[in-house]
């Protein structure tokens, strides 16, 4: 979904319209299952990536200007443990049980007429 709203700087609003989102890539270059005796699943993911290009506009009561951008996003680290209970009629049910993530990098690069 886009993005809109405005914030407050110094001497008055900027408001922002972030359209057209895009994720244009991701990478799993190290991943790994295993299973967690009377407990579920573990899912790692190691230095994944992931690249979001958008366009954006910006308006204050100065000036205005928009134009695209491209996010790229690196080193991120998931950590998720999913439990299997049997539900009630014997079959296997799943659900997340926790969920640790860190990104190290964030590139953002603007493109706009200014």
């Amino acid at each position: 979904p886009d993005l809109s709203g405005y914030e407050k700087y110094g001497l008055g609003n900027v408001k922002y319209n972030i359209s057209r989102i895009h994720v244009t890539a991701v990478e799993f270059p190290s991943t790994s299952i295993s299973l967690i005796p009377g407990t579920g699943i573990k899912l790692v993911i190691g230095n994944a990536s992931l690249t979001i290009d958008m366009n954006w506009n910006i308006r204050t009561w100065m000036f205005k200007d928009t134009g695209r951008s491209t996010v790229y996003i690196s080193k991120v680290f998931v950590t998720a443990i999913f439990s299997t209970p049997l539900d009630n009629t014997g079959h296997t049910s799943i659900s997340l049980t926790s969920c640790r993530k860190t990104s190290g990098d964030i590139d953002i690069k603007l493109n706009g007429k200014s």
